[in-house]
């Protein structure tokens, strides 16, 4: 008996984990993939995700934006009995994918606050209705946990054997650890504490393994497996230029970008406020470039007609703030330029992800501020492991010794083969430098203004440096003749390194950042201690071939200045 027992674990474990193996709904499947969803092949991991979903298993599926994750839950939602009901953080998301369905005659419909009284009762009572014509039903997280008239229907729907499948979207958003999580999230564990027999899906395409871990907690979702697709977009070449704090020339190097390298094809910048929005795309405009702002404080046919007209080739460029996100999908995105720098690398990850979606080469640039990280910073002050999540992502800006996607692959728990680089990032040429003078000047200047009890700004201390301060600290600090991105570029390091830190202090309108020592400052009294960075030469000519189609070598400008000089 237990010999029989365990050979059908190990046939079951075969069939689970070798996908082409034949399954009663093999047939079908590929059947519908091809005649409903037009494809001819599946995407790595998506047989198998497929397969683990109709044998019944609790699947955790990561996968990058744009590989395919939604077909994971609607082929077999054609191919089940049934319906599969798809929890999704955002209606406009929940649009999209009704469009689409409907587009290829795959009957799906949604319930959210929008949905009209006739329309739920419809919903409502086709639940429980063998006959019923839909295979995928949407809702928000939300309307599971406020609506107890539609938990009653679906566990009217589970006893009679129709909720065949429940998939949760960007289920990293169930993690306060996660880089989007949203409190209605934390109490979808229901589902599968009501409906203990259907098989539960997860999917996202950012979310490290604590936060994997977190979110199999908050699902109650006991054992589930986990499939987790390479991070490695081969088609993205990765990109970071300095910009300089005082005088912003990125919105006129931008614009010579777009003229020049992409003319006549698509794509997204990103900025950090709904002003700069509208400011850089007024400027872009200024310049030439069709160019269109969006933000969450537009009204809702103003961004629906940008998002229409954009999708369609009408708008070059767009010009957003993070609510121009989740559900954007757009094949032919040659571009997604960061105007200021990200959050954290995850979302980072998904927003440059919305490049080359058709696997063509596309370009993925982020312009670096000495003043973004103290702008962000005040923002994420508040949010769980904020400030790490920032720093994490500053320094991928200031990296220069790995290759950038191996620096997100890493990130991400993926164990990093350097072959995989193929020189896809502009981390090619660098210098190592000794600070640690320069370190000393700086930790001076900090400590000098401790005991005067005066904080110093980023900004402050800068100047201080430059020799731009008050004349009374002049007399009393060793100045510096580099130049403002070297002695910015300094600074940054050596907060990212522990030798400063972040002081931050309240107000009931603002929230400021100083600088104040770091844990690692008293090692600079040891005359045997040294600090060194790596500095990279960095700067591409607009009209310079992009790197997506010759190496880094051939492209880079010989003249390219690193941010330290080498004397």
């Amino acid at each position: 008996n237990q010999l029989n027992i365990l050979l059908y674990c190990i046939l079951t474990c075969l069939n689970v984990f070798f996908p082409n193996l034949d399954f009663s709904w093999s047939t079908e499947l590929e059947q519908n993939l091809k005649d409903v969803f037009q494809l001819s092949t599946f995407r790595p991991l998506q047989l198998k995700a497929i397969n683990l979903s109709m044998s019944g298993k609790d699947l955790f599926l990561v996968m990058p934006t744009g590989r395919g994750k939604s077909l994971c839950y609607q082929l077999p939602a054609v191919c089940s009995e049934g319906f599969t009901l798809v929890v999704t953080p955002l209606v406009s998301l929940m649009e999209d994918q009704l469009m689409y369905l409907k587009s290829i005659d795959v009957e799906a419909v949604s319930l959210n606050a929008s949905s009209s009284k006739e329309h739920a009762k419809m919903v409502l009572a086709e639940m429980t209705d063998s006959k019923a014509p839909f295979k995928l039903l949407y809702v928000t997280p939300e309307k599971i946990a406020k609506s107890k008239l539609l938990m009653s229907r679906l566990e009217k729907a589970y006893n009679a054997g129709r909720l065949s499948r429940i998939a949760v979207d960007e289920v990293h958003c169930c993690s306060q650890w996660g880089h989007d999580f949203r409190p209605d999230y934390k109490l979808l564990g229901i589902l599968k504490r009501q409906f203990p027999k259907v098989p539960l899906l997860g999917l996202t395409a950012t979310a490290t393994g604590s936060v994997l871990k977190d979110c199999q907690k908050i699902l109650c979702v006991p054992e589930p497996i986990t499939l987790t697709a390479s991070f490695n977009r081969t088609n993205l070449y990765y990109e970071v230029r300095l910009k300089d704090s005082n005088s912003d020339d990125s919105v006129s190097d931008i614009s010579a970008l777009i003229k020049e390298r992409y003319k006549d094809q698509s794509g997204i910048v990103y900025v950090f406020s709904q002003k700069d929005a509208e400011t850089v795309s007024a400027d872009l405009q200024g310049k030439g470039v069709n160019a269109s702002p969006y933000h969450a404080n537009m009204n809702p046919e103003d961004k629906s007609q940008v998002h229409r007209k954009w999708a369609t080739n009408k708008i070059q460029v767009v010009v957003a703030t993070v609510a121009f996100g989740m559900g954007i999908d757009k094949a032919d995105v040659r571009f997604v330029i960061h105007h200021t720098i990200s959050k954290s690398i995850e979302n980072y990850y998904q927003e440059s992800g919305r490049a080359g979606r058709d696997d063509k080469p596309a370009d993925c640039i982020v312009y670096f501020g000495f003043n973004d990280i103290f702008r962000i910073s005040t923002m994420v002050v508040m949010e769980n492991v904020g400030q790490q999540k920032l720093l994490t992502m500053v320094d991928y800006c200031q990296n220069v010794d790995r290759c950038r996607r191996s620096v997100i692959a890493v990130h991400f728990d993926e164990v990093w083969d350097d072959e995989g680089c193929n020189e896809m990032c502009d981390v090619c040429h660098y210098i190592t430098v000794d600070i640690t003078q320069h370190a000393k000047d700086v930790v001076q200047i900090v400590e000098l203004a401790g005991s005067l009890d005066e904080k110093l700004t980023p900004l402050k201390v800068t100047e201080a440096w430059m020799g731009k301060g008050p004349a009374k600290r002049r007399k009393m600090i060793q100045t510096t003749t580099l130049s403002r991105l070297e002695v910015e570029a300094i600074i940054t390091s050596l907060l990212l390194q522990g030798y400063l830190s972040e002081d931050f202090s309240f107000t009931p309108y603002t929230t400021y950042f100083y600088l104040k020592l770091g844990g690692k400052a008293p090692l600079l009294k040891n005359q045997s201690h040294s600090i060194t960075m790596k500095m990279r030469r960095t700067g591409l000519d607009a009209n310079t071939v992009s790197t997506t189609q010759q190496t880094v070598q051939e492209s880079f400008r010989q003249e390219a200045f690193g941010c330290i000089s080498r004397d």
